[in-house]
């Protein structure tokens, strides 16, 4: 591993582009700082199979990559429009809500215009070199030997790696057989030809995704020989919570607030609160059933079984190439066996590990009960202080931070809070209040800003 030609160290190097290091590199981009951004994808590359024609991004445009943190700035959606002369057909348009589709299109005209982003290159670990006060981030093209390379020195270093496809342990040996159609949604598309030419589709997950694929496969499949099973572990087919004070769940306010809650009411927490995040929009909720009453029209129902409160707990293969799946009812305790061709597993995702990225500073890490890392007020993962350099996080603190961790309305704000931070100045002012709701109280910022505060009465001379 050779230096990096670039001799003087870097005031912050990021690892991974998704659109919260994104977020974040943009952000920077006007500031004196030195940065350097590292993906080993070949370019921005934002949940390809799931770029459904009709599917929307669940925060409205305003939660772009900067607008919460600097509306000036030149990387904005609607800047983006302007750029493409589109600003406006989306005016007239009347779309609080873009497509996935836009979304995609939009960071990838922000990420081809940021000097300080490098894809097709792999960060293999990450050290603190005591000596000279820095990191040492060894970075590697993408299909470079381990070991080659170069090692790029850092101020500080901020983890934006994401999230992986989760395949429930059960369904695991059938997903990995490279000859049996049992894919992750995070492959639909590609796959999609394959799935609607199966005799039977079996989809499990009763999230955002698990609706969008079943409507698209119901969608074109031919009417009375839909041949859909659709099933997952949740108690209905729940609508996402979006009501106005539900939304402000994924506010600054309520972040601070579950920061600092105890770590056992954190780990209560953040399951029951699932259908903030994890339930299915509305509307998708609707075209489900409408496309479903719409083949009722002329007598016979659809061939589509609709079932929650399920959970696999095995798979098997059966002769020639079909799949078994042994079902439990989690209410009724009942067992079934659902015998289909072809399984897309809707079931979401968990946060790539750390450990191997950071294993040379494990012995500076700090972690709590139940050996996760801790992560600060500041995004920073708490380390001992030998270590003085700071390494950040992004949607790797759901533990710490709650349900608003993995939201895009949240990203520039965190990007924000990092960047004040790490300056030591605040070129991203940050509001006292965000939310109507008190959360705790106790609340941590003021709720009432001082120009707002009421008056106070003074008595009239006659006392009255």
């Amino acid at each position: 591993m050779t230096p990096t030609s670039h001799d003087a160290p870097r005031d912050l190097v990021g690892v991974g582009i998704g659109p919260f290091n994104l977020s974040l590199a943009a952000l920077a981009h006007p500031l004196p700082l030195d940065t350097a951004f590292y993906d080993r994808r070949a370019r921005f590359d934002w949940h390809p199979g799931l770029l459904l024609d009709d599917a929307t991004v669940q925060v409205p445009f305003l939660a772009d990559l900067v607008t919460l943190a600097d509306p000036t700035s030149p990387w904005t959606f609607l800047n983006h429009l302007r750029a493409r002369e589109r600003l406006y057909p989306f005016y007239f348009a009347e779309q609080f809500h873009i497509r996935r589709t836009e979304y995609d299109a939009y960071c990838r005209w922000v990420a081809e215009q940021l000097p300080a982003l490098h894809f097709g290159h792999r960060v293999d670990t990450v050290r603190w070199n005591p000596d000279d006060a820095l990191f040492e981030v060894d970075v590697a093209p993408a299909d470079a030997p381990a070991g080659s390379g170069r090692r790029v020195r850092a101020r500080n270093v901020v983890l934006g790696v994401g999230t992986e496809p989760w395949v429930p342990e059960p369904l695991r040996p059938l997903a990995d057989a490279p000859d049996l159609p049992v894919v992750h949604a995070d492959d639909y598309l590609r796959h999609r030809d394959t799935l609607l030419a199966a005799g039977h589709v079996t989809v499990v997950g009763t999230g955002q995704s698990g609706a969008e694929v079943f409507l698209d496969l119901l969608r074109h499949r031919p009417a009375g020989r839909e041949r859909l099973h659709w099933l997952g572990r949740t108690e209905a087919f729940a609508p996402m919570e979006y009501s106005k004070l539900g939304l402000e769940h994924f506010t600054p306010d309520h972040t601070r607030y579950f920061h600092a809650l105890p770590e056992p009411v954190r780990d209560r927490l953040v399951p029951a609160q699932w259908q903030l995040h994890k339930g299915i929009d509305a509307a998708t909720l609707a075209a489900v059933h409408d496309e479903l009453y719409r083949r009722t029209l002329h007598g016979g129902w659809p061939d589509a079984v609709l079932t929650p409160a399920v959970h696999v707990r095995a798979a098997v293969r059966t002769a020639p190439a079909g799949i078994e799946l042994h079902l439990e009812h989690t209410r009724q305790r009942t067992r079934t066996r659902l015998t289909t061709d072809a399984v897309v597993l809707a079931t979401g995702h968990r946060a790539r590990p750390l450990d191997r990225l950071l294993a040379p500073l494990d012995p500076h890490l700090r972690r709590d009960r139940a050996g996760r890392p801790r992560v600060d007020e500041h995004f920073r993962l708490v380390l001992d202080h030998a270590v003085t350099g700071s390494v950040y996080v992004q949607n790797a603190e759901l533990h710490t931070h709650g349900v608003g961790t993995p939201d895009l309305g949240l990203a520039a704000w965190r990007s924000a809070v990092i960047l004040n931070h790490l300056t030591g100045e605040r070129p991203y002012p940050q509001p006292a209040r965000t939310a109507f709701t008190t959360f705790g109280l106790h609340p941590t910022t003021r709720q009432v800003p001082p120009a707002r505060q009421a008056a106070r009465l003074t008595p009239l001379a006659d006392g009255t």
